[in-house]
């Protein structure tokens, strides 16, 4: 089966062309990027058949971005993208819509009621939705929505405490990366299938943490919103609402507050430097104080969620970090974990400072006198991956209803 699985953001396009067969292999055949979607000056990139292709074109929407790109994979030689089985969505909130589905106009419907509370990736999901079955009217779509795979919390961590009739109209904790977490949970199992209690950091642009146990999400940090939870590069993370009451006080409109909230939070918001990792740490290292702030409360929170989880599991049989902090981010990982001996994490820290860029690379210590009870790896994440299996699997449950 030929699959096209699509990451979208507000104003960028990421694909991967699957050829998954029933053997069981799964190569990628092609993929490729756009951004600035409708900013003009748009950068993109096609990499098919060994061969790399770039360039820059004014890409007024989604629509005019697969255009573009899928005629470019075609033009390398790459027929599988003109007889697609399927394109598969990496799809973010669908409230109560659970798993891997065939999108339909009430999947649509439902993924646009939930639109305020993920305004920054329903809407130009379903925009690509809308663009992709005007260009492929036949090819089915699927939405793989990154909330099913922490459905397995037990109840009394998804719901906060609020009025009953607010969890009632689907205000509770959804939890997100579920592509991600779900990869990592996998390949875990097939690194040593004895590890059974994982605490997985996905750390990048927008960051979470999950505790998993037996393959199955227990607990994760993201909440109603992919706002919540560790704060992420722009957005605010954990958040007293109450102290909106202030801030209203003060004259501060309510788009503001959350327009605010969304795009200026974050390590941005504490440094006044960047929302990107990198940038904030040369900050720090040139003697930004506020920078070095931001770093120091970013890892706070992340050893916040270390502790609940390690509680929530009963300690960690491995702690994996994903991402492109969580691969490439040396010292944030070495701060996180630092003198965490009493619970039996020891890093080592010379295999920490050449991980970054390693496929599966572990870095704890395993002998010696002071050896980790709890393995440590970086892993790179494959959430095309997930979606791609996802997808197939949800076109033969489709094909298992039609009489």
């Amino acid at each position: 089966m030929n699959i096209l699985v699509s990451n979208l953001g507000s104003t960028s396009f990421k694909f991967k062309l699957f050829e998954v067969s029933s053997i069981g292999s799964e190569a990628v055949l092609a993929e490729g990027a756009a951004d600035r979607i409708g900013q003009g000056g748009s950068s993109w990139k096609v990499v098919a058949n060994g061969a790399t292709t770039k360039g820059e074109a004014d890409l007024a929407d989604h629509g005019a971005a697969i255009a573009l790109l899928l005629g470019k994979v075609a033009e390398a030689g790459v027929t599988q993208v003109e007889s697609l089985d399927a394109i598969g969505f990496k799809a973010v909130h669908g409230g109560p819509i659970s798993g891997a589905v065939i999108v339909d106009d009430d999947v649509i419907a439902t993924m646009q009621q939930f639109s305020d509370v993920a305004p920054a990736h329903n809407p130009p999901y379903i925009n690509a939705m809308k663009a992709f079955a005007e260009q492929l009217p036949n090819v089915p779509q699927v939405a793989a929505f990154e909330t099913a795979f922490h459905r397995t919390m037990p109840e009394s961590r998804q719901v906060y405490g609020i009025p009953w009739d607010w969890t009632e109209m689907g205000v509770k904790r959804y939890g997100f990366h579920g592509a991600s977490h779900r990869y990592i949970a996998e390949r875990v199992s097939q690194i040593d299938p004895e590890l059974k209690r994982i605490i997985n950091f996905h750390l990048g642009g927008s960051c979470s943490v999950c505790a998993i146990k037996d393959g199955k999400s227990v607990a994760t940090s993201m909440g109603t919103t992919p706002q919540s939870g560790l704060f992420h590069n722009n957005r605010v993370g954990d958040f007293d609402t109450f102290a909106l009451l202030k801030l209203f006080a003060a004259g501060v409109t309510t788009d503001e507050v959350f327009h605010r909230l969304g795009k200026e939070g974050g390590l941005l918001g504490i440094s006044g430097v960047s929302a990107d990792m990198r940038e904030v740490e040369e900050a720090a290292a040139d003697g930004n104080e506020r920078a070095q702030l931001a770093l120091d409360a970013f890892v706070e929170s992340c050893r916040d969620y270390l502790g609940a989880y390690l509680t929530v599991l009963g300690g960690a049989d491995i702690i994996t970090f994903t991402g492109g902090i969580g691969q490439h981010g040396k010292e944030i990982r070495e701060a996180i974990l630092r003198d965490m001996d009493w619970a039996g994490i020891v890093l080592d820290l010379d295999r920490n400072k050449i991980a970054s860029g390693k496929e599966d690379f572990r870095i704890d210590e395993w002998a010696g006198d002071n050896y980790s009870n709890t393995q440590v790896w970086v892993l790179p994440t494959n959430e095309e991956l997930i979606v791609a299996r996802q997808t197939v699997g949800a076109l033969a449950d489709r094909s298992e209803t039609v009489v």
